[in-house]
């Protein structure tokens, strides 16, 4: 497999090798929430029959066409287990219609069930419940839907789904979870009289609860600039704390011009489909960083970071020191293999910095993720967990702008 051998090396020349699994694992939560998404939506499209995919498994020829969630020897890569695809993927798959993966707790979730179903026999009184579970693995809030015969279809309507979110912990992340079994009573009914004869049928959806309100204000002693200007000198000169945050048409790009970012696993691979956008795999951070603290996330780009990396440029950090890494970090394409960053921080002069670039200055009362986002960052600047470890020169900074 020389080709992986060059994507190791190149890796490695960016001084990210021991990266490589991280990132496997990151990109790999990506292609498979995705292939969730495209899979449920054949499933919910009335007078569909089915779906192809183009394989489960990689494929080495071609120039590399990493679309697997298996292996080229059929093994998994430790991203997702058959289990948890078959949840999505199967002859019986539970559904939800959502208007959206994004709350505030002054909103409502609401959510039409149902169900394709391409078993061998239609489900005669199945019983279907739900429930709304927080992180901590305890629901906030569940329900049963009346008893119905399923037949073999697709479009299956079960019923709908009402949930008030002004009682529930936020910010957080919740699952919406349906499980699809049968009547209970003494044989066991629509079963011939048999017990736990038809599987527990189960599928999920992440939900992202923010609160209605929150202080994006600069708090005492952080200055937030659009530009490392003489104002933001002067603060760090002085010792001060500075957010600046660089509006993602200023993030310069190199001789491929702008980094491509997108919502979905680059198909097949660049070198053969021309750069195609996107070029980038996703997001990898450390969701116990204190600068995420009051920003719900995975190790990986889930769907809130949408309504971030839509809104986002990355920048090319290749120029920076070895040791900063940054604080949510790009997945660059294994053909190039970038240090490419959305959010870092530093030392420069006698202050300290933190650079951002999402936008997180527009249309902030219609954006509660990003809202949340900047509330996250100046919380953690004003608090004494601030502690950057790399120092950067200004013309270093000023180097990733145009």
């Amino acid at each position: 497999p020389r080709n992986f051998e060059i994507f190791r090396d190149t890796l490695r020349a960016h001084q990210m090798g021991e990266l490589a699994h991280q990132f496997l694992l990151a990109s790999g939560k990506l292609q498979t929430l995705c292939y969730k998404e495209d899979i449920e939506s054949a499933l919910r499209t009335p007078g569909m029959g089915g779906f192809q995919l183009l394989d489960l498994h990689d494929f080495p020829g071609q120039g590399t066409a990493l679309v697997g969630v298996l292996d080229p020897f059929w093994d998994g890569k430790g991203y997702v287990t058959a289990q948890e695809y078959s949840r999505f993927c199967n002859a019986t798959v539970p559904l939800a219609r959502l208007s959206s993966r994004v709350f505030t707790a002054d909103e409502n979730l609401e959510a039409d069930i149902e169900v394709a179903h391409f078993g061998p026999a239609p489900l005669e009184d199945a019983v279907t419940s739900w429930r709304l579970v927080g992180d901590d693995g305890k629901a906030v809030a569940r329900g049963q839907l009346p008893p119905c015969d399923i037949p073999i279809d697709n479009g299956t309507a079960l019923g709908s789904v009402h949930i008030g979110l002004k009682d529930v912990p936020v910010p957080a992340r919740y699952r919406l979870v349906v499980t699809i079994g049968q009547a209970s009573g003494p044989s066991g009914a629509g079963t011939g009289g048999r017990r736990d004869a038809r599987p527990t049928i189960e599928n999920d959806w992440d939900v992202w609860v923010y609160p209605a309100k929150v202080d994006t204000q600069p708090p005492q002693g952080v200055v937030v600039v659009g530009d490392l200007n003489d104002q933001a000198l002067a603060a760090l000169n002085a010792g001060g704390k500075v957010l600046l945050l660089i509006p993602p048409s200023r993030v310069k790009g190199d001789k491929l011009g702008k980094v491509a970012l997108g919502f979905s696993s680059i198909f097949w691979n660049t070198a053969w489909t021309g750069r195609q956008a996107p070029t980038t795999l996703g997001i990898l951070c450390d969701p116990k960083h204190p600068a995420l603290a009051e920003f719900p996330t995975d190790y990986h780009s889930n769907w809130q970071w949408w309504y971030l990396v839509s809104q986002a440029g990355a920048m090319i950090l290749d120029d920076l020191p070895k040791g900063l890494r940054p604080t949510v970090q790009v997945i660059d394409d294994w053909v190039t293999a970038r240090k490419l960053g959305l959010v870092f921080e530093a030392r420069m002069g006698a202050g300290k910095l933190l650079v951002c670039s999402i936008d997180l200055n527009q249309e902030l009362e219609h954006n509660p993720v990003a809202r949340q986002m900047l509330h996250s960052l100046l919380h953690y600047m004003a608090g004494p967990k601030f502690k950057p470890a790399v120092t950067l020169a200004p013309a270093e900074v000023r180097n990733l702008l145009n």
